[in-house]
């Protein structure tokens, strides 16, 4: 999957030949109208590209945690069962020396404290979720170059 750019390329939105000033002369024979206009064209198409990169990113993002969402699923159910059948294997075996019912609060309690160190491990694990880097990169460069620069040109 190609991604969409910013820069120069034919991809880019940007064509030189579309009537853009480049020189201070071009930029004195035109008057505030078309220079407003076309700045308004290069926000447009500036927020187009931003909102298409956007959308790549999470879509790409989006592939990759649903297939793990799944496998982890998978695993996960697997793992239910292990856990469920050795429980019930540790009951039974912790009832032959004691009660059953203390055997079971025993086994609740094992897993109690296992369920804890799990849900620390998670919470410090999601803090680490990467979220959209090359969009909220993208985005921070624009604010730079909307600000006037003192060597352009002035009218």
């Amino acid at each position: 999957m190609t991604m969409p750019t910013q820069g120069s390329g034919p991809d880019s939105g940007y064509h030189p030949d579309a009537g853009a000033p480049h020189t201070a002369a071009e930029v004195k024979g035109s008057s505030l109208g078309e220079l407003m206009r076309q700045v308004t064209s290069d926000l447009s198409t500036l927020m187009r590209q931003e909102v298409e990169l956007a959308k790549a990113e999470i879509r790409q993002e989006g592939r990759k945690a649903g297939k793990a969402a799944g496998l982890f699923g998978g695993a996960g159910f697997g793992g239910y069962m292990v856990a469920l059948f050795l429980s019930l294997a540790l009951w039974a075996g912790l009832s032959n020396v004691m009660d059953a019912g203390w055997a079971a609060l025993i086994v609740a309690v094992i897993w109690a404290a296992i369920a804890g160190v799990l849900y620390s491990m998670a919470k410090k694990n999601a803090q680490h979720v990467r979220g959209l880097k090359q969009t909220n990169d993208s985005v921070q460069r624009i604010p730079d170059a909307l600000k006037p620069h003192p060597e352009g040109v002035t009218r």
